[in-house]
């Protein structure tokens, strides 16, 4: 195809699906610019973003500061693998753990990844220095959670369509109900084997469901009681999207293992990390875990951009005030609405639900209408849509996006 012929949305849809598998379901817009807090389709037409690639970018599209130091490593130094050291890995490991206040960080390159690597942390913390016998450790999960679509991930999930037909299934894992320490409590008193706790501190993907008040910090103090790792699986709701630098600092808790990815990088290349102190950290060692292209030297320097964009822009405090504007606004309308229910989240990290069955088209037929008044979001679980912009939004900006909301929700009012 020539390169000054125009290929049109349409045509690109048709080429995904013709070549692509078909493992997701997107809305049919295709984008070919962003900046900021906009993106921009194939035709030119220019939308707000929503969704942020799922808590990715944070730091908003095509960050000049972001952009420009992942164009300057690529320029001198792409990747060595670990099998030697590069000049960029030492001071990005000393920026994190810093940032976050642990001893240690393993550099991956996905979600999934980093929270396979806390599960194996976890386990062999276990059987080398809580003494738990080998292959009975346990980690006890949530019901509702969503921590990424590997083999061992979706063992444990409530998920059917991500779990059908991908058996057998990992065992090593308790579900219990999310939101409920008196189900965590009996949990770890079922067996001394328990090694782990992992958690998301919001449910994003379920819903963006928001545990009670004390609820996170009242786990973290029985897993301290039990002697069980408190692993937050923070790769959506981390680097300031609800309103704190991580979720969990909403009631200061410090995990025993934090798993970080998505906005660690604002969205322009796979970084993710997973956190912990010595006493933890130390039971990996050379050949037990790793990956060829973790922590290379494109992923350092971006991802210390990242973080420093974070702060020099005051994005968590920014994602705090604009989140309770934003559910202020979307609650009035919601008093009136017949269409819409519940708004609930927090800091940046908000979900609307609506008032139709999760197998109802509603939800979708909703945001489709958004796309067409120049707002970009995505149903999740059927009958709720979240809404998690980027957090270098200005208020005029995040008003408008009210509006197009209110006004997209009434053509929907029965």
């Amino acid at each position: 195809m020539s390169v000054l012929e125009k290929i049109t949305s349409e045509e690109l849809i048709a080429l995904e699906d013709k070549y692509g598998a078909h493992n997701y379901h997107p809305l049919p817009v295709v984008l070919s610019r962003g900046e900021g807090v906009y993106v921009w389709d194939v035709e030119g037409k220019k939308y707000y973003d929503f969704l942020s690639a799922y808590s990715a970018v944070n730091q908003g599209h095509c960050h000049p500061k972001i952009v420009g130091a992942m164009v300057q490593q690529a320029q001198t130094l792409t990747l060595t693998s670990r099998a030697f050291y590069n000049d960029q890995l030492g001071p990005y490991e000393q920026f994190v753990t810093q940032y976050f206040g642990f001893d240690k960080m393993l550099p991956m390159n996905t979600g999934a990844e980093a929270v396979e690597t806390a599960l194996k942390l976890c386990r062999k913390w276990a059987y080398e220095v809580k003494g738990v016998a080998e292959h009975q450790a346990q980690i006890i999960v949530c019901e509702g959670n969503f921590h990424g679509r590997t083999t061992t991930i979706i063992s444990f999930s409530n998920d059917e369509n991500a779990r059908r037909n991908f058996g057998p299934y990992t065992d090593g894992f308790i579900k219990i109900e999310y939101d409920n320490l008196e189900a965590l409590e009996q949990a770890l008193q079922s067996s001394p084997n328990v090694a782990g706790f992992l958690v998301e501190p919001i449910q994003g993907e379920a819903g963006v469901y928001v545990p009670s008040e004390g609820y996170l910090a009242k786990a973290k103090a029985l897993c301290e009681q039990y002697n069980v790792l408190f692993i937050a699986d923070e790769v959506q709701t981390g680097i300031a999207r609800t309103g704190k630098l991580l979720a969990v600092h909403h009631e200061n808790v410090q995990p025993d293992v934090l798993i970080l990815g998505k906005a660690i990088s604002g969205g322009v290349y796979p970084v993710s990390a997973v956190l912990a102190n010595n006493s933890i950290m130390n039971v990996i060692k050379p050949g037990q875990h790793g990956s060829t292209f973790g922590g290379n030297p494109i992923a350092a320097a971006v991802a210390v951009a990242a973080l420093e964009v974070v702060e020099e822009e005051r994005l968590a405090q920014n994602a705090e005030r604009l989140g309770i504007i934003f559910r202020e606004k979307i609650g009035a309308y919601i008093q009136n609405s017949n269409i819409a229910t519940l708004v609930r989240g927090k800091g940046l990290l908000n979900a609307i639900v609506i008032n139709d069955v999760e197998e109802s088209s509603t939800a979708w037929d909703i945001c489709m209408a958004l796309r067409d008044n120049g707002l970009l979001a995505k149903p999740t679980h059927g009958n709720i849509i979240r809404f998690a912009p980027p957090l270098v939004m200005t208020e005029p900006q995040l008003l408008e996006c009210v509006g197009i909301i209110t006004r997209t929700l009434q053509q929907f009012e029965r």
